[in-house]
């Protein structure tokens, strides 16, 4: 790290079977809320993002295809978000998932460090994602599986390369 304190953010998306007040989808839905609750008293938890109307971010549309649902938080650290995803009641919810999403071809999940204090944008989250399909795991944006350390100032730019 290079003297700032860094957080980690994270960026996930999930293609739902149907929309989220079809039947098929309630099981997941009826969740939400106790996930949100466990999430937030996580240890290490710093942020989420929100609906406008304080519901869960998986009501925010961010892609043309309305059954893409989103998720994004920051976190003090990587091994703060793994205990939550991993050990924590959300851990079951994710072990369903194929209950009620379908699989990607593409990344679902992109992490990276964020100077303490800033909280990344939905564009961002897309961005990130789009540089760890491009390129893989890099600094820039990697998975649980390939993490790279604590740093900051790593811009987005790829993208136009």
């Amino acid at each position: 790290m290079d003297g700032t304190r860094c957080h980690l953010a994270q960026f996930n998306i999930a293609r739902a079977l149907a929309p989220l007040d079809d039947q098929v989808m309630a099981g997941f839905v009826s969740q939400l809320d106790a996930i949100n609750e466990i999430a937030e008293r996580s240890p290490g938890f710093v942020w989420r993002l929100k609906a406008e109307d304080g519901a869960s971010s998986s009501y925010i549309r961010a892609f043309e295809d309305e059954r893409i649902l989103i998720n994004m938080s920051v976190w003090e650290s990587l091994e703060a978000l793994q205990q939550f995803v991993y050990r924590s009641g959300h851990g079951a919810a994710f072990r369903d998932r194929r209950k009620w999403f379908e699989p990607l071809t593409s990344p679902a999940v992109a992490l990276w460090w964020v100077p303490a204090g800033v909280l990344p944008s939905i564009a961002e989250g897309r961005e990130r994602l789009e540089l760890l399909a491009k390129f893989g795991p890099t600094q820039q944006a990697f998975t649980f599986k390939q993490p790279f350390p604590a740093t900051i100032g790593t811009s987005v730019s790829l993208l136009g390369s």
